[in-house]
């Protein structure tokens, strides 16, 4: 497939497991919390297996159980219900433990959280070219953190966060604002990501082009072993502009 990128005039990248490796710090931190101040009795892999299972139920309940509110400001009280419901598969009600084992995570996750090796030199590259912005979901005061912590700020004119807009991708007014930001047309602006449903398919079903970055880490940890591989096309679906395994491809396409 011949891949024509000439009409880009600005680029929107996601940031977890995009620009940096999320997942991997998450597994991390999920690891060094539970060694350090799991309860007694149940390792590490144990309580990321009942971590997993609870995230898997409640997770998907956050929009209709009134929880997504307080969620788009901070991550800390769903981050506390989840650590909460994993103890409660174990027959363990103790909220002040749930509390210390949401802190730690949070902390350990954020210590270990690094850029993948190929961001900043491609960013750095990009951001005398293109307008460059970040699209992001996730609470308000954890994506703020995160940006805080890889030091990538500058790099972007444009930062939209799911917790500071009230609404995040694959929402249609999500890419509109970000269009209007850069005040390009939609077939001028590309996007970046690693979720097909959030990322890729949004942008092509609002006129933006796509790329679709795919790495081996992209797995979360609420897979839990049910999966070692990322996300695939699903079937049928419209294909990205072009898919690759590290952001220096993307150099190329856009004729750099």
């Amino acid at each position: 497939m011949v891949v024509d990128l000439g009409t880009v005039r600005a680029i929107y990248f996601d940031l977890d497991d995009t620009l940096c490796g999320y997942w991997d710090a998450s597994k991390y931190g999920l690891r060094a919390t539970f060694e350090k101040h799991g309860p007694e009795g149940y390792s590490s892999d144990d309580m990321i297996r009942h971590w997993a299972a609870s995230f898997r139920e409640f997770a998907p309940t956050l929009k209709h159980t009134g929880w997504y509110e307080t969620y788009l400001k901070t991550g800390e009280p769903t981050r506390t219900e989840q650590m909460r419901l994993t103890l409660k598969r174990l027959g363990i009600e103790d909220t002040d433990l749930a509390s210390l084992l949401s802190q730690a995570y949070m902390e350990e996750r954020d210590r270990a959280l690094t850029l993948f090796p190929d961001a900043i030199q491609v960013l750095d590259i990009l951001k005398d070219k293109f307008p460059l912005g970040l699209i992001t979901n996730g609470p308000a005061d954890v994506q703020r953190q995160e940006v805080a912590t890889l030091g990538i700020a500058g790099y972007f004119q444009n930062i939209f966060i799911e917790g500071e807009m009230g609404l995040g991708k694959p929402m249609k007014l999500v890419f509109d604002r970000a269009a209007a930001a850069v005040q390009c047309m939609p077939n001028e602006i590309l996007m970046v990501g690693n979720s097909y449903g959030h990322d890729i398919r949004a942008a092509l079903e609002f006129g933006w082009h796509a790329v679709w970055i795919r790495r081996d880490s992209d797995v979360p940890p609420s897979a839990n072993g049910e999966t070692l591989v990322p996300e695939g096309l699903p079937e049928g679906a419209p294909e990205p502009d072009a898919t690759i395994h590290s952001l220096m491809e993307l150099l190329p396409l856009l004729g750099l």
